[in-house]
């Protein structure tokens, strides 16, 4: 149960760096190819590096032991945003958070383009894994002490060795 508290925990984690990072990083981006100027830029530099450290932030929660609610809760929430810009561009628009930044405009940028769409289904793939929902445990890891380390099905006979 704890796990689960702590994946929620990471959930709003995720879904803020995904809005703040990912749509401050766009904005940035996108007003650095609208002026010409170059990412070797301070302010391309630190675009580049928000967005880095938002897909590492991901791709850390994809992989990592912890809850598939980390990952399941934000790539619902970006799923149900696509689904409902597709049903309504104008209501979509409005329940983005903070409209008048730069950070609105580049999640609702990540929002058109269909990216917050493609990061969604990646983010909800962990929860099918049902590994993902039991706690690791040592018999999970292959450390059974009883068992003598061997890597065989409990209840399945023991194979036999055929020498040449």
């Amino acid at each position: 149960m704890l796990r689960h508290l702590i994946g929620l925990g990471l959930a709003i984690g995720l879904a803020a760096a995904i809005f703040f990072g990912g749509g401050w990083g766009v904005a940035k981006m996108t007003a650095l190819a609208a002026q010409g100027t170059s990412l070797s830029s301070a302010t391309g530099l630190s675009a580049l590096g928000a967005l880095l450290l938002t897909g590492l932030f991901l791709g850390i929660l994809l992989v990592a032991p912890v809850s598939p609610l980390s990952t399941l809760l934000p790539g619902l929430a970006l799923l149900a945003w696509t689904g409902l810009f597709a049903m309504s561009t104008e209501l979509a628009s409005r329940v983005v958070p903070l409209r008048a930044g730069p950070v609105a405009a580049g999640l609702h940028l990540l929002l058109t383009d269909g990216v917050l769409a493609l990061l969604g289904m990646v983010l909800i793939i962990p929860a099918f894994v049902p590994a993902r929902w039991r706690p690791a445990s040592e018999t999970d890891l292959g450390l059974d002490r009883d068992s003598g380390g061997d890597d065989e099905a409990p209840g399945l006979p023991k194979p036999t060795r055929l020498l040449s």
